[in-house]
C-alpha cells in the first residue's frame, strides 16, 4: 500500500489533478498531468505495477489516508477536486446515485403502480425499504420522495 509520504514526492495537485514532480520511466515529464482514464470513466494511475484511482491518491494527500469509499459529491467521477471528494460507505453512495435512464416516471423514486392505479414512492437505506407510500398526485409523490430522501439520505441526498 502507497503511503501519504510517498505520494507527496511523486506528485503536485492542481485543480482536481495529478501532475509529476519525478521522472520515473522514459515516458513520464515532470509537470506532466498523471493518469489516464480507464474503461468505468475513472482517472487512474499505476504506481510501483500496482493501479490506483486518481481520486484515492488526491484523497491521500489530503488526508493522509485511503477510506474503503470514496463518493464523488457531484456524481461525476472525473471532478477529483479535493473538495468534491468525501469518504462514504457503499449505502452513502448508492443515495448519492444519478437518476436512472429506465425510470419512467422522471423523479428519483416515484414510479407508476399500475395494479394501485396510483403513484409508489419507495426509499431505500442499507438495501432495505426504509419510506414506501402511494399517492394519486404525481407532484406530491416527487415532494414527498425529495422529502423522504432528504431525511433518510441526509446530505448524500440526491434529487436529480
Amino acid at each position: 500500500m502507497i503511503t501519504q509520504e510517498q505520494v507527496l514526492k511523486l506528485f503536485e495537485y492542481k485543480d482536481g489533478n495529478l501532475y509529476w514532480k519525478v521522472s520515473n520511466s522514459p515516458i513520464v515529464k515532470v509537470n506532466s498531468l498523471a493518469g489516464t482514464i480507464n474503461g468505468q470513466g475513472r482517472k487512474q494511475i499505476g504506481i510501483n505495477y500496482k493501479i490506483y484511482a486518481i481520486h484515492r491518491i488526491i484523497f491521500m494527500m489530503f488526508h493522509g489516508y485511503m477510506p474503503k469509499e470514496i463518493d464523488h459529491i457531484d456524481g461525476n467521477p472525473l471532478n477529483n477536486a479535493i473538495e468534491n471528494l468525501r469518504e462514504a460507505t457503499r449505502s452513502e453512495q448508492l443515495c448519492n446515485t444519478k437518476l436512472r435512464k429506465d425510470c419512467t416516471s422522471g423523479i428519483k423514486g416515484v414510479m407508476w403502480h399500475k395494479l394501485m392505479n396510483k403513484w409508489l414512492v419507495r426509499v431505500y437505506k442499507n438495501n432495505k425499504l426504509v419510506y414506501k407510500n402511494y399517492f394519486d398526485d404525481v407532484e406530491l409523490a416527487e415532494l414527498v420522495a425529495v422529502e423522504a430522501r432528504n431525511k433518510y439520505h441526509g446530505v448524500f441526498a440526491r434529487c436529480l
